[in-house]
């Protein structure tokens, strides 16, 4: 084999181990990348069936029901309410009226089942995502009353 070839070779084999790496690497993110929604964003069908996501808001006031370890309750932003429930510990700062932001699956009835909750960790602090929405539910739910 020509020197020439040798280096082509060497080339195009390198080139594949690239695509294969980049491949590989680009399929391990989808799979892990989790997106938030509303509860309004799940009402319009914004959010994926199959797939793992995030959902937040606030917990409604007087939906937290619990059952050992299994805790049922409701996020809302205040235009829309999701049903959720979590089996697990949830977080110490996990209460009635504040922040959370739930991980896990919507079922074809809208209940969510969620495999992680996050409380908000101090009373200053709302994810960015679950404020613009709070936001925004808020401003249509506004427009819908001066109508």
């Amino acid at each position: 084999m020509k020197p020439r070839h040798k280096r082509a070779a060497i080339i195009a084999g390198g080139l594949a181990a690239l695509g294969i790496a980049a491949y590989l690497v680009l399929n391990a993110f989808q799979s892990n990348l989790v997106f938030f929604f509303s509860p309004t964003q799940v009402f319009a069908g914004e959010a994926p069936k199959n797939r793992a996501f995030r959902i937040g808001g606030l917990v409604k006031e007087g939906t937290v029901k619990r059952d050992n370890l299994t805790v049922a309750f409701v996020v809302t932003d205040t235009a829309k309410e999701v049903p959720v429930s979590y089996t697990g510990i949830l977080p110490d700062l996990f209460k009635e009226g504040k922040g959370v932001v739930a991980q896990g699956k919507l079922d074809e009835n809208g209940h969510f089942t969620a495999t992680e909750v996050l409380a908000k960790h101090d009373e200053n602090y709302m994810p960015p995502e679950a404020k613009a929405a709070l936001d925004q539910a808020q401003i249509q739910k506004t427009i819908k009353s001066l109508k």
